[in-house]
Formats: C-alpha cells, sequence, structure tokens
C-alpha cells in the first residue's frame, strides 16, 4: 500500500524518503477520491514516469479481487485512441493497480487555471472523453470514478481517459443493491459517468470544483436524487462562456434527472455540434448542416408532388397567380425556388440592385416555367430521410406553420401584401423545419426537455421544462433561430430580411413598428405565437392566446374577437390570397409608421409586387 494513501491529505515528501511500492518508487500523488487514488511512479535508476490507479479500499478476499481483475482486464481489451491502453495490471502486497505510460501527458487536474480554460478548449478535450466513454459504454465497460486527473492531456491537446473499471469493485459493495453483471446497473454507471464528466466540465470551465468538492463522486451525492444541492455555471468566470456552451454544461448536471444527458453519444453530440457552430467562422450554424443540405435538400417535397409536377407542366406562362398559389401549397417548392432566385449568381446577372426577392410571384417571373419544373425535380420525394416517425412529426409541423401563415394573412394590417406575410410567416419557421428534417432524432428531445415535469406533492406547481432555445442549445449545441437564419442567409436574403425572419423575443415588450419590414416581422411573430399557444396542455391554451392579445393588442389593433376569427380558418392552409388587402383608411390617431390608407404592400412587399406586374 503506498504510504499515506489512506488519509485525505498526503504529506510532504522527505528529501531523504525514498516512497516504494513494490518495484515503482512512487513520486507525487495526482489525485485521490472517496474509491480511487492515482500515484506517478517510476522504477528507480529511469526518468520514465508512468501512472497507477488504485482502489482506495482493498479488496478483502480472493472473490473480489479477481472479480476486479477480471473487470480491469476487461476494460483493458478496449482498443481506442481516446481509452489509454493498461501497461500492466498487477497485484502488490493485496493492492491491486492498472500502470498507464504518461508520455508526453499531464493530467486535466494540473492543467485547469484558477481563471478556467476557453470554451472551445473545454469543448474539444470533453468532446474526445465522451469519444472513448461512449466506446467503453457500447463494450460494456464503465468507469465509476471520473475524475479530472483520470484525463491525461498531451501537449498537443490529445486525450486519453485511465482507470476504467478500477472503482468497480466499490461500487459493487456500495448501497445501491444492483448486481454489477446486470443491464440495469451497466447503464446506471454509464450514467453516472456521464453526470461525473459534466461536473469535470463545469470544474474545467470554472477554474472552481463544483461546490469547492474536487471529488465528482462527493458532488454527485449531493446532486438530486440523493441531495438537494444544484450545479450551475456562475454568470461570472475567468473565461468568458458561450450561451449554448453554458446551457450544454447546465444540462449535464440540470436538478432534474430527466433533464440530463443519458449517455456520453448524447453530450457528445451536443458538444461537436456547439463546436462546429463556433469555430466555422464563415458558415456558423451552417456547419451542422452543409453536408445534408447537399444530400437532402432543405426541406422534401410534400406527399402528392408528382400530381403536383403534372399540373405546374400544363399551366400556361401568363398564369402567374394561379401558379405561385400551387407553388405556395408546398413550403418545400417555394423555399427551393426562392433559394434558386436570391443566390449571389442570380441575382446579379438578374435583379442587380432591387433587393432580396420575397414572393413567389416575383421568382416565378425571373426563372419562368421552366425553373419552376426545375425547382419541383430537385426536391427530394417525401419523406426524404426519415422514417415513419419522423415523417409524421414533420408533416405535423409543417401544418402548424401554413396555418401559421393563414393567421398572418387575417391578422396584416390593410395594404400589406398577402403572400409577402404568408412568406416571412413561414421563414419565421424555418429553423424548426430544418431541424425536424434534417435532426429528427434531436427534435424530439428538444420536445422532451420542454415538457414540464409533474410537481412532486400534490398542489405544488409543475416543474417547467426549458425554453425551445435552450433547449436546442443543450441538444444540438446551437438555437434554432440561428439555424434559420444561417440558412436564410447561405440563401442570399439580406440583413433587413434576417431580421424580419427573427421572431420577437417572448420577453421583450412589443412596441409600435417604425418601418414596415419590423410591421412584417410583427404580424408574423403574433401568428406564430398564436399557433404556439394551441400547442399548449388545454389548460394553458386560453390563457396562451390571452396573453397573444395583450402582446399585440395596440399595435395590431386586435382584440380576442379577431383572433379567434383568424382561427376560424381552420386547418386547410389554402394559399394565401396574392392581392393586397384593402380597407378604408386608417384614421389619423394610426400608430406613427402604420401605413394610414390602402397600398400596394410594405416598402420589400411593394418592390416584389411591382415586379411581378
Amino acid at each position: 500500500m503506498p504510504p499515506h494513501a489512506a488519509s485525505d491529505k498526503p504529506e510532504p515528501a522527505r528529501a531523504s524518503a525514498v516512497r516504494m511500492f513494490g518495484r515503482w518508487q512512487l513520486l507525487r500523488l495526482l489525485g485521490k477520491s472517496d474509491r480511487t487514488m492515482a500515484w506517478a511512479v517510476a522504477q528507480p535508476g529511469t526518468d520514465h514516469e508512468l501512472m497507477l490507479v488504485l482502489p482506495r479500499n482493498q479488496p478483502i478476499g480472493s472473490a473480489p479481487l479477481d472479480r476486479w481483475m477480471q473487470a480491469v482486464q476487461r476494460g483493458a481489451r478496449l482498443n481506442h485512441p481516446h481509452l489509454a491502453p493498461a501497461a500492466e495490471i498487477g497485484v502488490q502486497d493485496g493492492w491491486p493497480y492498472a500502470a498507464y505510460d504518461l508520455q508526453d501527458a499531464a493530467t486535466l487536474a494540473d492543467r485547469i487555471p484558477a481563471q478556467g480554460l476557453p470554451g472551445t478548449e473545454v469543448a474539444a478535450l470533453a468532446l474526445q472523453a465522451l469519444q472513448g466513454l461512449a466506446f467503453a459504454h457500447e463494450g460494456g465497460v464503465a468507469h465509476h470514478d471520473l475524475q479530472t486527473w483520470h484525463l491525461l492531456v498531451d501537449d498537443r491537446g490529445g486525450v486519453r481517459l485511465v482507470g476504467l473499471e478500477v472503482a468497480a469493485e466499490a461500487l459493487a459493495n456500495d448501497d445501491s443493491g444492483l448486481d454489477p453483471g446486470t443491464l440495469r446497473a451497466q447503464r446506471s454507471a454509464a450514467e453516472r459517468d456521464v453526470l461525473a464528466l459534466g461536473v469535470v466540465l463545469h470544474h474545467t470551465l470554472a477554474g472552481q470544483p463544483a461546490l469547492d468538492q474536487a471529488d465528482t463522486g462527493r458532488v454527485i451525492a449531493r446532486l438530486p436524487p440523493a441531495g438537494r444541492d444544484i450545479v450551475r455555471l456562475p454568470w461570472s468566470t475567468g473565461q468568458p462562456v458561450a450561451e449554448a456552451l453554458r446551457a450544454i454544461v447546465n444540462r449535464s448536471t440540470d436538478r432534474q434527472e430527466r433533464q440530463r444527458y443519458r449517455n456520453a453519444r448524447t453530450l457528445g453530440r451536443a458538444l461537436e455540434g456547439w463546436l462546429k457552430a463556433e469555430t466555422d467562422s464563415q458558415s456558423g450554424p451552417l456547419a451542422l448542416l452543409a453536408d445534408r443540405l447537399r444530400a437532402a435538400g432543405v426541406l422534401p417535397a410534400l406527399p402528392g408532388a408528382q400530381a403536383q409536377a403534372s399540373r405546374l407542366a400544363s399551366m400556361e406562362k401568363e398564369r402567374t397567380n394561379e401558379l405561385a398559389e400551387v407553388v405556395l401549397q408546398d413550403p418545400a417548392l417555394a423555399f427551393e425556388l426562392l433559394r434558386m432566385v436570391n443566390t449571389a449568381q442570380v441575382r446579379g446577372a438578374q435583379v442587380a440592385g432591387s433587393g432580396p426577392v420575397l414572393t413567389v410571384r416575383r421568382a416565378i417571373a425571373m426563372v419562368g416555367l421552366d425553373g419552376v419544373r426545375r425547382a419541383a425535380n430537385v426536391l427530394r420525394p417525401w419523406p426524404g430521410p426519415l422514417d415513419a416517425a419522423g415523417a409524421a412529426s414533420l408533416e405535423r409541423l409543417i401544418g402548424r406553420v401554413k396555418r401559421a401563415g393563414s393567421v398572418a394573412l387575417a391578422l396584416r394590417p390593410a395594404g400589406y401584401d398577402g403572400e409577402v406575410v404568408y412568406l416571412i410567416a413561414l421563414l419565421q419557421n424555418l429553423g424548426r423545419l430544418v431541424v425536424q428534417y434534417h435532426f429528427a432524432d434531436e427534435a424530439a428531445q428538444i420536445r422532451r426537455l420542454m415538457l414540464p415535469a409533474p410537481a412532486d406533492k400534490a398542489g405544488e406547481p409543475d416543474e417547467p421544462g426549458m425554453s425551445e432555445e435552450a433547449a436546442a442549445f443543450a441538444v444540438l449545441g446551437a438555437g434554432i433561430e440561428a439555424i434559420g437564419a444561417a440558412v436564410a442567409r447561405h440563401w442570399g436574403l439580406d440583413e433587413s430580411v434576417l431580421h424580419m425572419v427573427r421572431r420577437h423575443p417572448l420577453g421583450a415588450p412589443i412596441h409600435t413598428p417604425d418601418n414596415d419590414d419590423e410591421m412584417l416581422r410583427v404580424v408574423a411573430s403574433a401568428a406564430n405565437e398564436t399557433i404556439d399557444a394551441l400547442a399548449l396542455p388545454a389548460a394553458q391554451v386560453n390563457h396562451g392566446l390571452h396573453r397573444v392579445v395583450q402582446r399585440y393588442a395596440r399595435v395590431l389593433e386586435i382584440t380576442a374577437k379577431d383572433l379567434q376569427e383568424a382561427l376560424q380558418g381552420g386547418p386547410s392552409h389554402t394559399p394565401p390570397t396574392l392581392a393586397p388587402q384593402t380597407a378604408p383608411p386608417r384614421a389619423p390617431e394610426a400608430p406613427a409608421g402604420v401605413p394610414v390608407a390602402p397600398v400596394p404592400g410594405g416598402l420589400r412587399a411593394a418592390a416584389a409586387a411591382r415586379a411581378a406586374r
């Protein structure tokens, strides 16, 4: 047994004392928890250092020792670049150990400065550790006591995990009551490893251990359900922490067990998504989608696209309005036409100086009937790569989005172009649609994180779920709205349009628009919030609709009755009437910035309408 191994703090080494553990010279204690300890060692007469990882408590009897040896050898057989191979597994004076070659690495514990490490560096290190952990878990092996000193980091930023299964016997002897050989025990151990890595992430970013406790096991024991403490990153840290990374780390140690990451792959995907979006300065969140967009397009054509294509082929060129209404039945086709005509090449050649194209009518006028046919032909047939469950979810979402467009038409003030209003309402959902299509499993995970949890006691309020944005950060590493904006920017839409397709934040007040672009944004936001309110639990729907009326009543001059009438159109999603809505001139006291008489449309709507005629 190494000297002082059982004490909480190692005594200072005496200059004349040489501490030995069998043939190993003990150089320094690298770390110690309630379950394991790690020492830097060397053979006398050599400068080559190794790391010994031992259980904190000695297995008593041959059977526990045999189980320990079998478990650690099973972990040592795994071959992965982020799992350190054991140089030796043995027993000395009844104490089992696993030895690892340190090479040029130091423990993560030795590399964490007081101000913490930069977020991108932390995420890159953790991602490698998670890849190794996921491989081990899928092989039926766990760590059981993941600590900052079990992660070896070399000078190139490479990570190797040491100590797999060293703490297995300690876990088998605790009060869990689980057979260490059962599938349930393996799953529980894997979840504990992921939670422990979340605690390590917290320590590495904050520069200080969570709850001022360096042993992740002791921190876990103080978190629900065993304890009542909460572990969240402090708002003030030595290094700035991006909002999405903060959401990921806080979810990994969330006080609600159901909200935490259940496996290493899920946490790894979130960190990988954030890293891609953060480190690709040109593409940002689009980096998450680049390959998928090329392979599967933005959205698949809706069912019945073949019949629609035949109808398009038989139409006459002069019937642009009727053709536009057919195109608007399918958001995928409408979006593809907008993409075609807003690319830098097409805009430079055909619409230089006229700004982005925001109506299907104008797009049809630019590309002609042949262009519409080409757009229809490049769409992936429904449902693209989705399985049946994913296709059903996407179809439901498209139905909700089209209904939001219809509500926006009903709520728009007089004079605004119906097609522009409809398309802005659709584009405010571009991120949701893209995520549902390209990340169907992650989209389901986001919805689960948003659900409230039943209260522990009757009469208490339910535990709230995450906001959609926080859930997206925690699952994808990027916000849903940012993903939609990245796709729209990739199409060639300018900053004024990108502003319109960002919904008003729910916590921000709605001010009187001072231009037509802002009015379009307000109308679309109101429509989308209305449809979101309908998706609330039945007991909350009326309250949600009332909140929409309160937010937008003054700016849009609407009442609860107006909102109900806007919803009475039902979910049929008929294409919008393309002509501007007409009405008597507004009274002189109408809010500034809002059109006071019938006009061809907003600033951008008017330009599109003129071009379409």
